[in-house]
């Protein structure tokens, strides 16, 4: 994934990336949702297609609150995003010793936000 970019005016954005950055806004601090969750929740697109959304606009959305399923931290940017969580207190599991850089991922068991239950407002269409 290259780097993440602020958004330009609500303008320019095509219609497909705002619904997945009000997807995104939604998410509540402390909780994620896969880039396939939130293609599954607008019923369009896939994990990629989120995920290329993300890359060139999300940079003044959550963007950490949008992640991989296996919960490993985006790379590039994991030291950010690992602030972000440890303020919001979004549950992680601890790397492993052998892990590479001794990162720890999301606990997606714990932190996967099913798009209803204490959202940031909102309701799912």
């Amino acid at each position: 994934m290259g780097t993440m970019s602020e958004h330009p005016t609500a303008d320019a954005l095509p219609e497909y990336a705002e619904r997945v950055l009000d997807v995104a806004d939604l998410i509540p601090p402390g909780r994620v949702m896969t880039y396939g969750d939130i293609a599954e929740w607008l019923g369009d697109g896939g994990p990629r297609q989120v995920g290329r959304v993300m890359t060139l606009y999300g940079g003044a959305a959550p963007w950490w609150r949008v992640v991989r399923s296996d919960g490993a931290l985006l790379p590039g940017h994991e030291l950010r995003a690992l602030d972000h969580y440890r303020e919001e207190s979004t549950p992680l599991r601890e790397a492993s010793r052998g892990a590479e850089g001794h990162l720890p991922r999301l606990d997606m068991r714990r932190a996967r936000w099913d798009g209803v239950t204490g959202g940031g407002g909102g309701a799912h269409t």
